[in-house]
């Protein structure tokens, strides 16, 4: 049975954030709010946890496609390999957001990251999802918890994903009712800004450019 954590989305309590990241450090599997829609994570360093995150979307982990949730750019030279002037500057205005970028992949990254060229990096706007990864110390491997075929407004809600997630996960982060609308995925591994909209979802990279 999930532990539900009732978190306030903007004035987390440093005592659940602890009991959420000692968790994520034993190889829990959470659902967390972001700044679009529910979130599945884990730490991104726990190989059993990615092996269950993998099960929990019915794939293999060799063939997971999982962004990697940080709390600001700083990660970005930890994980992916050296990017333009121009590419930085758009990331500094759209981030933090609703948007996952694709960016060339560096070998700093996990083992079952490391046939990848891309890796799609997330900063939400969500004072939660900070404070999450920032006392990890590390990011997390993360998933929206909705796929595009099914009901977006019952996995809005953290009762409803209580009953349907209550023997799948670890623990459930209730921050209130959360988004029906994706992140928007932009590659941008062709450097110097360009960009292609992978996935329109709620956020719009034309008004950063």
């Amino acid at each position: 049975m999930a532990k539900v954590l009732k978190i306030h989305p903007e004035n987390p309590h440093n005592r659940a954030i602890e009991q959420v990241v000692d968790a994520l450090k034993k190889g829990a599997v959470i659902i967390y709010p972001t700044d679009t829609v529910y979130g599945l994570g884990c730490d991104i360093f726990n190989a059993e946890a990615m092996e269950k995150l993998a099960r929990l979307k019915g794939l293999k982990l060799e063939q997971s496609q999982f962004s990697i949730v940080c709390n600001d750019l700083s990660h970005l030279s930890t994980f992916t390999r050296p990017i333009d002037n121009t590419t930085f500057r758009l990331l500094k205005r759209a981030l933090p957001g609703p948007f996952t970028f694709l960016m060339n992949a560096n070998n700093s990254l996990p083992s079952y990251y490391k046939k990848r060229e891309t890796v799609g990096i997330r900063v939400p706007d969500h004072k939660v999802s900070h404070a999450i990864v920032e006392a990890l110390g590390s990011p997390i491997a993360s998933t929206s918890l909705v796929a595009d075929e099914e009901d977006k407004e019952y996995y809005s809600d953290p009762e409803l994903i209580r009953r349907k997630y209550d023997n799948l996960v670890d623990i459930i982060i209730d921050s209130g009712t959360g988004g029906l609308e994706a992140s928007s995925v932009v590659d941008l591994s062709q450097g110097d800004g360009n960009y292609e909209i992978i996935r329109e979802g709620k956020g719009k990279i034309e008004d950063f450019i």
